[in-house]
């Protein structure tokens, strides 16, 4: 199988579960590293210098919060949270300190594998500059003009639900948390209106959507945020 280039690091505390990781991971052709503390996931990511992290929240001794943050304070660096469903909080805080996505334990190994495609792509679209224009099946929006386009026809869009789907179309894959789109739509002093944020993807859902009650492009995940999905194949 043709190698991918991309390095990836594991950090758990469950050898079985890292072991797994490994051998799946190494399978698709990815260069894999492994830590089994928060401690030693910072000395990996020092010298071996990963292109993405799946990160434990669980970790004995420096919480994989702390890697979490230790990591957003240098780089960019895509971080993949693997947490059991019970702590919904922490995942919104890791995600709120910088994490890109989380996976719930137990997990199928083919949704990791997604999920790390989805971030190393859009890790590479950063990189290598945002495109003027973006597609996605009948979806279509030219940010140089800041227009929008559902089957070739224009849809309006008022200036905050522009702004609302630029933000999650920038972070394309990426789960968004309620408090970072309602910082970053409406300014850090509306960290707290839920609300606004509610009403303001019901009828961006409207207007974008072929189906609004069956989302394709902004999926809701529980309790936590909205991620925008440009995959033809997931379903929301």
């Amino acid at each position: 199988m043709r190698k991918s280039g991309a390095r990836i690091l594991v950090v758990d505390d469950e050898i079985e579960i890292m072991r797994a990781l490994q051998r799946s991971l190494t399978a698709h052709g990815y260069e894999v590293f492994t830590a089994g503390s928060g401690e030693e996931a910072i000395e990996e990511i020092a010298h071996h210098r990963p292109d993405l992290i799946l990160l434990d929240l669980g970790l004995p001794g420096m919480s994989g919060l702390d890697v979490c943050k230790h990591v957003r304070a240098q780089s960019s660096l895509p971080i993949i949270v693997l947490s059991v469903k019970d702590t919904e909080r922490d995942k919104v805080l890791a995600l709120d300190l910088g994490a890109d996505d989380y996976v719930s334990k137990p997990f199928g190994m083919n949704e990791v594998l997604a999920r790390v495609r989805v971030a190393l792509r859009h890790t590479a679209q950063v990189q290598s500059g945002t495109e003027p224009r973006f597609t996605a099946g009948p979806l279509s929006v030219d940010f140089a003009q800041r227009q929008v386009f559902v089957e070739g026809q224009e849809v309006k869009l008022t200036p905050t639900e522009y702004d609302l789907l630029k933000a999650l179309i920038k972070n394309n894959g990426k789960i968004m948390t309620r408090q970072m789109l309602l910082s970053q739509v409406w300014g850090t002093g509306y960290g707290t209106e839920a609300h606004y944020l509610h009403v303001y993807i019901g009828q961006l859902r409207r207007k974008i959507e072929p189906d609004p009650a069956h989302p394709r492009f902004i999926l809701t995940i529980s309790g936590v945020g909205y991620r925008f999905n440009s995959e033809e194949q997931e379903n929301g």
